[in-house]
């Protein structure tokens, strides 16, 4: 009966110190989400001071004698394995984040948060002014600083894996590089058979004339709405980098950027965000206030965003249903067909912007990133190298060469987030999302024909069931496992694209 009793009491104050920890974890998501929307500029340098302080605030709670004593009761096996499942997971996941805190010194972490803070409007100005070298400054300490802490959290081959497993668990080099390796070789016949196929779809109607702002963010929230993503708690605005943040399953914030040049922009990347805030909304509410009230990795989080705008954004059943809405909200659009336009979003050609690329081409700029990253964390490559260094890749695997720094190592915010080891996730997500909608498929019936009538909700509501619930409860295998019964399995993306763009460029595999 004490041990019982015991048990509670440490059980309510731990469960009590992690909502305190959480609170302040939304909190600096918050004044992130204002520094890059619309905080004004002079702001950044005390932004960063302010951040670093609730970093610190944070970082001692999790490391504080009480949370040590808590988890040191509450780990033993005789009372872990009497406490309900939610429990479980929240002492398993607040053990992890603790043990990385206890290695990590709370001067560095101080000094990457302000170091971050900062580095997003050097790079906002860089990218502006096409210049790399006005970014290589800031960028060069936070890979440093990265460096330090892949130290300081231990690894067993390279530092870049203490890196990966802040994003994906588990996830290391040894893995990636034969996945990314097996991804391209299987991907290379598909590409020369497009390019041998002799067709180019027509894509000028994306671009001529002008497409105003406003009535592309309509446009965009109108989906949203249809998505089922949920405008009451979250919202939409505009910034740099497309990105998706928040404070809880009641607070989600999205951003999208508009090109008035370019029609499907705004829409694909705000698909893209809204299956992401969609996966925070369709968390548990229970879970609120602690860590399991997230995506339970990066990668699983990136298959939602790419399911959304992909699987679904870029198919011809959902076409069918809003290309007539489309053209209703930009009538110049009015004679263009249904395959033609799905053709047009279709298309495989290199392109220097990475969330501008296609689905066949896309994973080759992760792998480049994925590259120039492990030899910067390595210290095989040096910061100044970076410009000629992504130029050179680009070439080999795209066939293009930027002609600017705007277009080459600025066009990503990742960096002056100092999110070295996420870019990887990205490619994760392709072929999670593609094993996923398979499955989707095989247990909604005729997905595409409910979706070609313009009904999105049952794929959200079979989603929100069967992966966003649980949160960060169970880990992303389980998840994957459980859903789709057979561990991650990239063939099902393979076999998706070759079906959709065989079909399209009339090339057999």
């Amino acid at each position: 009966m004490q041990t019982s009793m015991t048990t509670v009491t440490s059980l309510k104050a731990f469960q009590a110190l992690v909502n305190e920890i959480h609170d302040l974890g939304a909190t600096q998501s918050l004044l992130g989400w204002d520094l890059e929307t619309m905080m004004p500029a002079k702001g950044a340098p005390l932004r960063a001071k302010q951040l670093a302080t609730l970093a610190k605030l944070s970082h001692n709670l999790m490391t504080s004698p009480d949370m040590q004593e808590h988890l040191k009761t509450l780990r033993q096996p005789s009372i872990y394995d009497r406490l309900d499942t939610m429990s479980q997971a929240l002492v398993r996941e607040v053990g992890i984040v603790f043990d990385k805190s206890a290695k990590t010194p709370i001067e560095l972490l101080q000094e990457m948060v302000e170091t971050t803070a900062e580095a997003h409007s050097s790079w906002v100005e860089a990218r502006a002014n096409k210049q790399f070298k006005q970014f290589e400054p800031v960028l060069r300490k936070i890979i440093s600083l990265n460096q330090r802490l892949a130290e300081a959290l231990g690894y067993e081959d390279s530092p870049y894996d203490a890196l990966l497993d802040e994003y994906e668990p588990g996830l290391t080099v040894k893995q990636l590089d034969p996945l990314f390796a097996k991804l391209k070789a299987e991907l290379v016949p598909l590409l020369k058979g497009i390019h041998g196929s002799g067709y180019q779809p027509d894509v000028s109607f994306l671009h001529e004339g002008t497409f105003p702002a406003p009535r592309q963010l309509a446009f965009s929230e109108m989906v949203l709405r249809e998505m089922g993503f949920d405008f009451e708690a979250g919202r939409l605005d505009l910034s740099a980098h497309p990105f998706s943040s928040g404070s809880s399953t009641l607070d989600v914030r999205l951003t999208t950027r508009v090109d008035e040049h370019d029609v499907f922009s705004a829409l694909s990347s705000s698909m893209h965000e809204g299956g992401h805030g969609m996966y925070e909304q369709g968390i548990n509410p229970a879970l609120n206030r602690t860590p399991l009230a997230s995506g339970t990795s990066l990668g699983i989080h990136e298959s939602q965003s790419r399911m959304w705008e992909n699987q679904v954004g870029r198919s011809k059943a959902f076409w069918r249903a809003y290309l007539p809405k489309l053209q209703a909200a930009f009538p110049e659009l009015g004679s263009v067909t249904l395959d033609q336009f799905y053709h047009a979003i279709n298309r495989v050609k290199s392109t220097f912007i990475r969330v501008e690329s296609d689905e066949v081409t896309y994973n080759l700029h992760i792998l480049m990133r994925y590259e120039i990253e492990k030899a910067l964390i390595e210290g095989r490559m040096k910061v100044d190298e970076i410009p000629e260094a992504w130029a050179a890749k680009m070439q080999d695997y795209l066939g293009i060469t930027p002609r600017n720094d705007a277009e080459g190592a600025l066009q990503d915010i990742h960096w002056s987030h100092g999110s070295f080891g996420y870019f990887p996730t990205y490619t994760l997500g392709n072929l999670y999302s593609a094993q996923f909608f398979n499955t989707a498929k095989q247990q909604l019936g005729n997905l595409e024909e409910t979706i070609s009538q313009g009904q999105l909700l049952p794929l959200k509501n079979w989603l929100n069931k069967e992966i966003h619930a649980v949160g960060k409860m169970e880990t992303a295998d389980t998840i994957v496992r459980r859903v789709t019964g057979e561990p991650l399995n990239a063939s099902y993306f393979v076999d998706y694209l070759w079906a959709k763009y065989g079909e399209i460029f009339s090339i057999k595999r």
